[in-house]
């Protein structure tokens, strides 16, 4: 188990190792983040603006179009909400080389209630034109779509939490913008998560083969660009498919899928994700249980609607 914000901490140190563009700019919370590692490491590349969130993202704007890779880091819920117009106007408008780390994404942040919760950051990115948006499923993935940033031509947004989840992922596994992991493959239906709730969708699909029931499982780290082929592939070879995502049910992973399969591969969809509500405090694990994105509450989706017939 191992927090995912580890990984985004250890892709930067690798990333200003590879590339002298890189610079981290924080919003005096480096030590929750974890990105004083980078300032200890890199002094002179390390900037702490402040709480000043739409002021950071316009600095970045200023430090990309000067040749560097800016990473702007601070919790999620405020990295794209209190900046929202400065990423879309000065980031995305431009199609600037800014990632923006979204830290304590989702539940992950649980004591810290709903003001501190992230639920609508993926769909207010992804909405973003020229914004790639990545929601890494463990550590080693976060560091790997950290170092993958690099590659990306344009803004790219990096959701990561605070709470440890189970390690998926070799070290070495790479991420690939547009392209989804197939974990799992069964024939009654198909889960796809993203984000902290891969683990959890694994947990349900081993839940549920205990019962003969066989489901497919696939990390959709790439929310933006969707991996449409993959999305294709579970369509056609399950009676349906249950989205599963730490986030809003609305705008996040269930509408992605949702626009592409309406117009491209028509076929049945369920979510499981935050029902139009804020969240809470306590723990992750209690947050995420009064909020009902558990591996139970996926297994649960998916029995009922076999059971049901209506998909058949």
């Amino acid at each position: 188990m191992k927090a995912t914000r580890e990984g985004y901490v250890e892709g930067l140190l690798e990333a200003g190792d590879q590339d002298s563009r890189v610079i981290v700019i924080d919003g005096d919370v480096s030590r929750s983040t974890g990105t004083i590692a980078f300032k200890e490491k890199f002094p002179d590349r390390f900037f702490n603006l402040g709480i000043a969130e739409q002021n950071m993202a316009e600095h970045c704007s200023g430090l990309a179009l000067a040749g560097f890779i800016p990473f702007y880091s601070t919790y999620a819920v405020f990295a794209t909400g209190r900046a929202w117009d400065q990423i879309r106007t000065s980031i995305c408008n431009m199609n600037l080389n800014v990632r923006i780390g979204g830290a304590h994404g989702g539940t992950s942040v649980g004591p810290d209630g709903a003001t501190h919760q992230a639920l609508e950051d993926i769909a207010v990115t992804r909405v973003l034109p020229n914004m790639t948006v990545l929601v890494p499923a463990d550590s080693n993935q976060t560091r790997q779509a950290v170092l993958a940033s690099l590659s990306i031509d344009g803004p790219v947004y990096i959701r990561f939490g605070r709470n440890p989840v189970p390690l998926i992922y070799h070290r070495d596994r790479s991420v690939i913008p547009g392209r989804g992991h197939l974990l799992r493959e069964g024939r009654h239906a198909a889960i796809v998560a993203a984000g902290a709730m891969v683990a959890l969708a694994l947990e349900a699909s081993e839940m549920l083969s205990s019962e003969g029931i066989e489901v497919s499982v696939a990390d959709m780290v790439s929310v933006k660009p969707l991996d449409y082929r993959l999305i294709k592939h579970l369509a056609g070879t399950s009676e349906f498919i249950v989205t599963a995502e730490d986030h809003q049910i609305a705008g996040g992973l269930f509408g992605a899928v949702s626009e592409y399969l309406s117009e491209h591969s028509p076929a049945r969809i369920l979510p499981v994700g935050i029902n139009d509500r804020f969240g809470c405090s306590g723990t992750p694990e209690e947050v995420m249980q009064h909020c009902g994105i558990t591996a139970r509450v996926i297994a649960g989706r998916v029995r009922k609607a076999l059971k049901s017939g209506y998909f058949h």
